[in-house]
């Protein structure tokens, strides 16, 4: 079990590793993520994805983080579409490297973004969806106390085809 896991808010000085990590990682993450340009696992795609993320950040509109587990980089996590106004309400995802998988890090990572969505982020509502076969990520989001509220069909296009996805909320208590 990892004892210490953190989030810390992406920098554009991360590219050269995110690129490592999802390089590494593209097998793994295939069946679970959007078809991806190969560009995207270069240090230059990170760099532009990195330079969107703090812009959003800078908008309240995306807060992205690392997964730092016992100080090494083990995933990203992001509260992304967030949304003010009398909605106040965002979407949370996250991806934790294969080797971690299993180890608590997924779990600890979801509980501090929770944390700081209805702590510094003054959210009421995340709302987070896996596939419908992604039973570790579904008990994930059931440890951190989210709901599951319904399968949407055709939800996400995953691997090329649209697949249906099991979705969760969590309202801030």
């Amino acid at each position: 079990m990892i004892e210490q896991v953190q989030l810390r808010p992406v920098q554009v000085s991360d590219a050269e590793a995110l690129a490592q990590l999802y390089s590494s990682e593209r097998t793994f993450l295939t069946p679970f993520d959007p078809v991806r340009p190969d560009g995207f696992y270069t240090v230059e795609g990170q760099r532009r994805e990195l330079e969107e993320s703090v812009a959003q950040r800078a908008l309240d509109l995306r807060h992205r983080f690392l997964i730092m587990a016992e100080g090494r980089l083990a995933g990203a996590l992001s509260i992304s579409n967030v949304v003010r106004g009398p909605f106040q309400s965002a979407h949370l995802g996250y991806f934790v490297a294969e080797h971690h998988n299993g180890r608590g890090v997924g779990t600890a990572a979801v509980a501090e973004a929770t944390a700081r969505a209805f702590g510094q982020l003054r959210l009421h509502r995340l709302q987070a969806g896996t596939l419908v076969d992604n039973i570790g990520s579904q008990r994930v989001l059931e440890k951190n106390g989210f709901e599951r509220i319904g399968v949407a069909r055709n939800y996400l296009e995953i691997a090329g085809a649209w697949r249906d996805h099991v979705l969760f909320q969590r309202i801030a208590s």
